[in-house]
């Protein structure tokens, strides 16, 4: 939570904050008094909090300096998890895809349409998916992992995306595994994840050492299809709060080359 609340305050300028602005500064963003000041409670009680010391903060504390630092829901909603402290918290994010979700995909035909948890990890894909991102699913488990594949695969052609692409989705997706981090400190394979992309990719390193972001929840991403050609697709994030899971839809734009494409490789 002190590294979270450290990189928002630096992440944020005054002008954002409604401050005046009070001549060259040492560190990016705001200092601690000032945001102890917009959050009202003292500089000392805020420095605790970033620096991880003495008891959990109240909801009202929490509230304020969520506040404070311009937090939106997501990123709010991450303070409040990260508050209730680790040993509250579940040792892993969950694996089990519910059997209503993997009815409601399958009855998709003309969305592409994939579930991942908060590792990235794909658990579950309709026929459409397949077929668009073919390729993309080996035989091996861990091939089914987004980043890992994204910045340890040694062929990038297998990804099938674009590189106006790869960035956004890169952030998005680095910023969701080390929420999913700060969450479950104790689950061995997100820690092994990270470790192997620290180690494999200097691109994972410095988005890791960024602050975290919320990812996108819609946008465009270009499949690069070994026999359809180029597929630009919308898409859109869907939560499954109670599983901490997303499902991805890919659609295309009615009357589009990339929608009769999608037509083709339906049937």
């Amino acid at each position: 939570m002190g590294r979270f609340l450290r990189q928002r305050r630096e992440a944020l300028t005054p002008a954002e904050a409604g401050l005046p602005a009070s001549g060259r500064r040492r560190t990016p963003g705001l200092r601690r008094e000032e945001v102890a000041g917009l959050a009202h409670v003292s500089t000392d009680h805020y420095t605790r909090l970033e620096q991880a010391r003495g008891s959990a903060p109240s909801r009202h504390v929490l509230r304020s300096v969520a506040r404070a630092l311009r937090l939106d829901d997501t990123e709010r909603e991450h303070l409040f998890a990260l508050a209730d402290g680790w040993e509250r918290l579940p040792g892993s994010p969950a694996a089990d895809v519910p059997g209503h979700v993997r009815e409601l995909i399958a009855r998709m035909p003309l969305t592409a349409a994939l579930v991942r948890d908060s590792r990235s990890d794909v658990l579950a894909w309709n026929p459409l998916a397949r077929v668009v991102l073919a390729g993309f699913f080996g035989s091996f488990p861990q091939e089914h992992n987004l980043l890992r594949r994204y910045f340890l695969h040694p062929d990038p052609t297998v990804r099938y995306l674009s590189s106006r692409d790869e960035s956004a989705f890169a952030q998005q997706a680095v910023a969701a595994l080390r929420r999913t981090a700060d969450r479950f400190p104790r689950d061995d394979r997100t820690r092994r994840l990270v470790a192997e992309l620290h180690e494999g990719s200097e691109a994972f390193r410095r988005l890791w050492a960024r602050p975290a972001h919320p990812g996108g929840r819609t946008g465009v991403k270009t499949v690069l299809h070994p026999s359809a050609g180029t597929l630009t697709l919308n898409y859109d994030v869907l939560d499954i709060p109670d599983h901490d899971h997303q499902i991805l839809l890919f659609t295309a734009e009615p009357g589009s080359p990339t929608a009769a494409n999608l037509h083709s490789l339906a049937a």
